[in-house]
């Protein structure tokens, strides 16, 4: 048998096993390089999410940043504070929103969510028609066009506990001349307010069945941001939801009327939504998201026997 040779002061057989070893080591410093450009990436990634639901952050859901209020001319605010759930702090500059702007906005976040933040997100006017429950005509592009402009004019200073934000809903939208579609970037550290349990995934179904009643959907947002609510005072609604309402027992009648409509609209979809008030308190019962009872699940397993 002929001996193995010697290569630069080390055994054939030995060099082999080195030079093996320093492959696996390369793949692994390369599977780890990967892994962390993953990683990275994420950060500026907003979780997927099914088609059939919307993600909206809690502090947008449980404050008066996209009001219950009526068409018309509206205010502009300059860095004022919105008024929100304990734990929020939201100070914003702009015309006040509705929630015909948080449609656009959720439905724009829906289309953006299969790409980073930060890139360019190009889709046709009648793209976002569709995918807001719109037919494509003159006066709803228009009206499109108006709540765009609208949310790329804003300045936010959002705080959530340990997650915050500062910048626009929109960072930039313009036309393409050519194609005459629309240019959309959202700002890349929007993504501190879709960490986990940051944020709520709505049913879009039964948010579009209530188009055109916005304190129904405001309600629909706000009780699904909550895996078990607790009893709310009518007043504090009437706060959170930033009704333009003068006369507190007008906001009353329209707080019930609501109700009922949410009641009606959930029942259509098989969902349970039932509210009562005592007292001048609103209590209501719902059946939570898969993710919300599992969480009420794990809070319970937590809690001493």
């Amino acid at each position: 048998m002929t001996a193995p040779q010697n290569i630069g002061g080390f055994n054939g057989r030995k060099f082999d096993r080195i030079e093996t070893y320093m492959k696996k080591f390369s793949n692994r410093k390369s599977s780890s390089s990967s892994t962390t450009t993953t990683e990275r990436l994420s950060q500026f990634e907003l979780p997927f999410w099914p088609a059939a639901v919307r993600a909206v952050p809690n502090g947008f859901l449980r404050s008066a940043l996209f009001g219950a209020i009526r068409k018309g001319t509206r205010a502009y605010l300059e860095r004022e504070e919105i008024r929100a759930q304990e734990g929020i702090r939201i100070i914003y500059t702009g015309p006040r929103l509705d929630q015909g702007d948080l449609d656009v906005w959720e439905t724009i976040l829906h289309i953006a969510r299969t790409q980073a933040l930060g890139d360019e997100c190009t889709v046709t006017g009648y793209q976002l028609l569709k995918a807001l429950g719109k037919t494509d005509t003159g006066s709803n592009r228009a009206t499109l066009e108006c709540r765009l402009s609208r949310m790329n004019a804003t300045g936010l200073d959002v705080k959530v506990g340990k997650f915050s934000y500062e910048g626009s809903l929109i960072d930039e939208v313009y036309r393409d001349e050519i194609s005459r579609a629309y240019v959309i970037r959202l700002n890349p550290r929007l993504r501190a307010l879709f960490a986990a349990d940051q944020f709520t995934m709505i049913d879009w179904s039964v948010r579009n069945s209530m188009g055109g009643q916005p304190l129904a959907q405001w309600l629909h947002g706000y009780y699904a941001s909550h895996a078990r609510p607790l009893p709310v005072k009518i007043e504090t609604l009437y706060g959170l939801c930033g009704s333009e309402m003068e006369h507190m027992f007008h906001f009353r009648e329209k707080l019930r009327k609501s109700l009922d409509v949410l009641v009606g609209t959930c029942m259509d979809h098989g969902q349970l939504f039932s509210y009562e008030i005592k007292n001048d308190l609103v209590f209501v019962e719902k059946k939570g998201s898969g993710s919300q009872r599992r969480h009420i699940a794990k809070k319970a397993r937590k809690l001493p026997s």
